[in-house]
């Protein structure tokens, strides 16, 4: 019987402790191209991932990845926006107060676009899911994407009309229990090549690979959040790590907290505490220092300022103006 075409790829990831070793770039990018074209079979894609999985991703292979998906699922040129952010998470612990941040980012005038996945773990909310709170669409092809950047200079798309085949895989994780690679590279993949990205992490050993695989990438300004949940959410009450990549140089830095001690944790999450927030209808000492901090850390990616105290400075002011009508 002939050899299946994608076994030797199962195999450069399986072949035991000394046999076995990382795939190239572009190793990963055929491999993760068969499996976008629906040339492996179901147990060969299992078996990959979750090999995948054990081992942990390298940054070549994350990067082989992005460009297989970025090559079936390509955007428009002619597309521009200042920021590009991910959210594959979810929020279980706190709400996803970054949303502030980046509606308020959008009402400075800077063009944000945000792209993430809902639904894959239980017990968590996701943005596409509260984006109704403040009558916001989520895009479901390019021109939408592209109507929305001109009216409000934010836009949000599911990974479902993204990358359909990527948002699929997400999806098995019920099926596997695990995470699998596939909800790191999506972090990654800055569909509108935009020259500044923001991504979260969780797990401490994610930090540096998501930080290295946009560097292969030729991303210009990245800004890599070990925060709540594993959003791209600085934590006030505690001080964050964060990994920069400024003008194409890597460097990592403590950011640091607003608040002297841990703010207490909700017992119930409230959805609708986002808006009133936003309106000046609620008081939550967590939230506002979390879209503060947030906000500061971003202004120093897009380069509106240099240091921490500055940039926090300008983030309070930027929250204390915003217009409290708009949603």
């Amino acid at each position: 019987m002939q050899e299946h075409p994608f076994a030797q790829y199962v195999r450069i990831l399986g072949k035991g402790k000394k046999g076995s070793r990382s795939l190239t770039l572009d190793e990963a990018q055929s491999a993760m191209g068969m499996i976008l074209d629906d040339l492996v079979r179901p147990e060969q894609l299992g078996a990959f991932l979750m090999l995948l999985r054990v081992k942990e991703e390298s940054p070549e292979e994350l990067a082989g990845f992005v460009q297989a998906v970025r090559a079936r699922n390509s955007a428009p040129d002619n597309l521009h926006v200042d920021l590009d952010w991910s959210t594959y998470a979810g929020k279980k612990r706190q709400l996803p107060w970054f949303l502030l941040t980046a509606l308020l980012l959008a009402e400075n005038g800077h063009k944000v676009f945000m792209h993430g996945a809902r639904g894959h773990t239980a017990g968590r909310i996701y943005i596409q899911d509260v984006l109704s709170l403040f009558n916001l669409p989520s895009c479901e092809d390019w021109q939408q994407v592209s109507e929305a950047l001109d009216s409000q200079n934010f836009a949000f798309m599911g990974i479902a009309s993204l990358a359909p085949k990527v948002s699929d895989i997400i999806q098995m994780r019920a099926i596997f229990g695990l995470r699998s690679p596939v909800h790191t590279l999506c972090r990654m993949l800055n569909p509108l090549l935009s020259k500044c990205s923001v991504d979260g992490v969780f797990h401490p050993a994610y930090a540096p690979m998501h930080q290295q695989t946009s560097a292969i990438l030729g991303v210009e300004n990245s800004l890599t959040i070990r925060g709540d949940g594993g959003e791209a959410e600085v934590r006030p009450d505690a001080n964050c790590e964060i990994r920069w990549i400024k003008n194409k140089q890597l460097s990592e830095q403590q950011w640091p907290r607003i608040y002297p001690k841990r703010e207490v944790r909700e017992s119930e999450l409230n959805v609708e505490n986002l808006v009133q927030l936003w309106r000046g209808e609620l008081t939550h000492a967590y939230g506002e220092g979390a879209v503060i901090s947030t906000l500061a850390a971003t202004l120093v990616l897009l380069g509106v300022c240099v240091e921490f105290d500055a940039a926090q400075t300008k983030a309070s002011d930027m929250w204390k103006s915003r217009n409290k009508t708009r949603f």
